[in-house]
């Protein structure tokens, strides 16, 4: 199939394009490089500079590809997603997370393209009543990013009843990781998910980390959440695509591994290789106590289930990190 990712310069993005790449597909890459780093793209994909808000940028790109072919897919990576970003500027949120897949939609309708995989998150559940969220769980988010994201969802719902659209939106929260071969990882300043920064600080790129509360109704006070490897999510995200594809069905699905750890577990794992200099802070906004996805829905419908551990994470990352350390 002939897939568009936009986004597909970051991180997980990237690693969804070599997945994609592996399983035969023809990809196309679009991205702003805001974030992402063009290096990050695979050698087989195409790649154009542009932005998810622009819908003149977009169109030229669809319209000079679809002369060569039509897509049979698009997926969307475009997203901006730090918390307490979001907190102090929503309108930057909700400018390129809602408004640009509006854009996006409106040029796949233009071209009438009928499949969306969408990167959502587990944060449209804000505080889960057990902490652990599935499908039919409430959703309600704490904080601008999930409400983007739950707001795009729903706007991708209606796209797809009005223009007879198929849709996979995958929910997740925690990704890290790097590739296998080392080449692609998270790779970029003012990182804040907190598997990098344990090991960032681990490896004395950065001199002392700040754990984010430790009065959480947790097992050790500090928040929960559940990681999963990047190469994991990526490859749920080609096993989705083709589903929907194959069988003309739309489907909201999480990504997760049914099971959560502390942020004073991951730097445990991590101190299993190096000491972790830290302190603790102030409770972050908008952070709940505990978010875990249940992936009963994702083993059921696509056969998918997380092949790599907690210790099998930190090891990818900590090695990309010393490879890229400079």
């Amino acid at each position: 199939m002939k897939v568009c990712v936009v986004g597909g310069a970051g991180y997980i993005g990237s690693h969804t394009v070599y997945e994609l790449i592996e399983a035969g597909h023809d990809v196309i890459v679009i991205d702003n490089l805001s974030t992402g780093l063009k290096e990050a793209v695979h050698k087989k994909a195409l790649f154009y500079e542009g932005d998810i808000t622009d819908f003149g940028s977009l169109d030229k790109i669809v319209a000079g590809e679809s002369k060569k072919k039509s897509f049979d897919v698009v997926m969307h990576f475009a997203a901006k997603i730090v918390v307490p970003e979001s907190i102090k500027n929503p309108s930057l949120y909700y400018y390129n997370n809602v408004e640009g897949v509006r854009t996006l939609l409106d040029v796949m309708v233009k071209y009438n393209i009928k499949n969306i995989i969408f990167s959502s998150t587990a944060a449209v559940y804000g505080e889960a009543k057990d902490g652990i969220c599935t499908e039919e769980s409430e959703t309600k988010p704490i904080n601008p990013y999930g409400e983007t994201k739950l707001a795009s969802e729903k706007m991708i719902g209606w796209f797809a009843e009005a223009y007879d659209m198929n849709y996979c939106i995958f929910r997740y929260f925690n990704v890290a990781g790097a590739h296998k071969t080392l080449e692609i990882g998270l790779l970029r300043d003012n990182l804040t998910h907190v598997i990098p920064v344990t090991i960032q600080t681990a490896l004395g790129i950065r001199e002392k980390m700040t754990v984010f509360g430790n009065d959480y109704d947790t097992i050790d006070g500090t928040c929960v959440r559940d990681y999963i490897h990047v190469s994991d999510i990526a490859y749920a995200h080609v096993l989705g695509m083709e589903y929907i594809v194959k069988k003309n069905v739309s489907e909201i699905i999480n990504l997760g591994s049914n099971q959560g750890f502390s942020v004073k577990e991951i730097i445990h794992e991590v101190e299993k290789h190096y000491p972790v200099n830290y302190e603790y802070g102030a409770r972050r906004e908008g952070d709940p106590a505990k978010l875990i996805a249940s992936n009963e829905r994702a083993k059921k419908i696509l056969a998918w289930i997380p092949k790599r551990s907690l210790s099998d994470i930190i090891l990818s990352d900590l090695e990309f990190r010393k490879k890229h350390k400079n």
